[in-house]
């Protein structure tokens, strides 16, 4: 008989599955490809991604999920059966446990959409988790001990800040500015400053390669094609590393303040681990050159980017069946089930 334990990170821009004993087995986009005239879906994942902006009236490429909830629960649904069956491979002969994880800050509604999107793509028993601590466990904190260590999460669609102590939060906070947010700026100021209108993929990468929440040493530039807003015609521009910093700004800000305002709400003694043991960041977002020197600065307290960031929830969200059965965690969190 084949059983697994199964971990999810249901993100904003990728989902991320984890088999206990397998690893890291997918990543893809969190996209699903549909068309209107027949409410049938087209394509999951990165099919559907190449589809983004380039489909016709009929095709609508869309995120189920924003801001780190559904927005779409029948589509989410379905995204998530399409992604274990093929995470898995084969018929399983018993319905696996699943542990899927949620933004700090989701209302019981939306954690038990979650949960109920969770058992409808065949799940026998699901465990709904805090980001920050499937990122910790994932990241190699050990969570159970009476010691503060502070996680910072940037996804897709959410950054959470949290500090951790004998396996639950103490500390915590999320707000809605991460991956997502970081490339809607970045089109903004396109549009500001060169009168051109860009698209999400071409946003992502700039933020990826010339990206910066840091003065780089040495500057980088990027040539990228859009639209210019007053001729209406295609146009090819070099952006450079510091109109990013300066495009990022505001963003970057808002998470730095995040870490600010968990910091002072923490009691004395777990501050004292945290500036001991330092912060640690995982998610996509954590990998923007810089943020970990700016949060450094900003807080006086070494900021590390964890090994694998953007695998860390995942990991930790499989894991977590393994301290639940080991018994190191306490069920009595409303979120853990």
């Amino acid at each position: 008989m084949f059983n697994t334990d199964i971990g999810i990170d249901l993100g904003t821009a990728s989902v991320i599955v984890y088999i206990r004993g397998q690893g890291t087995v997918l990543k893809e986009p969190s996209v699903v490809a549909i068309d209107k005239n027949t409410d049938s879906i087209l394509a999951v994942g990165e099919d559907a991604r190449s589809m983004l902006g380039r489909t016709p009236g009929n095709i609508v490429a869309i995120r189920p999920l924003r801001e780190g909830v559904i927005s779409d629960y029948h589509i989410t649904e379905k995204m998530l059966k399409y992604f274990i069956n093929k995470a898995v491979g084969r018929p399983l002969m018993r319905k696996p446990r699943i542990a899927i994880c949620v933004p700090s800050n989701v209302t019981e509604v939306e954690r038990r959409a979650v949960e109920d999107a969770a058992r409808q793509a065949g799940a026998r028993q699901v465990f709904v988790i805090e980001e920050p601590i499937a990122a910790a466990i994932g990241a190699g904190i050990d969570i159970a001990r009476a010691c503060g260590s502070m996680v910072v999460d940037i996804g897709g669609g959410t950054t959470d800040v949290a500090v951790i102590s004998l396996g639950g939060t103490v500390e915590k906070t999320s707000i809605k500015v991460a991956g997502d947010h970081f490339d809607e700026a970045i089109m903004r100021y396109m549009r500001r400053r060169h009168n051109l209108l860009i698209g999400e993929r071409t946003a992502e990468d700039l933020k990826i390669h010339v990206g910066t929440a840091y003065e780089r040493e040495t500057p980088v530039s990027m040539d990228i094609r859009g639209r210019n807003l007053v001729t209406g015609l295609p146009r090819t521009l070099a952006v450079t590393s510091e109109e990013m910093q300066e495009a990022l700004q505001e963003s970057v800000s808002s998470v730095v303040d995040a870490v600010h305002q968990v910091l002072e709400r923490t009691p004395p003694e777990l501050a004292s681990d945290i500036a001991d043991r330092g912060i640690v960041m995982t998610g996509g977002g954590s990998l923007l050159y810089g943020l970990d020197l700016l949060l450094t600065e900003r807080t006086g307290i070494q900021t590390v980017i964890a090994e694998e960031a953007v695998t860390c929830v995942a990991v930790g969200t499989g894991r977590y069946i393994e301290y639940v059965s080991a018994g190191k965690i306490n069920l009595t969190d409303p979120y853990r089930r």
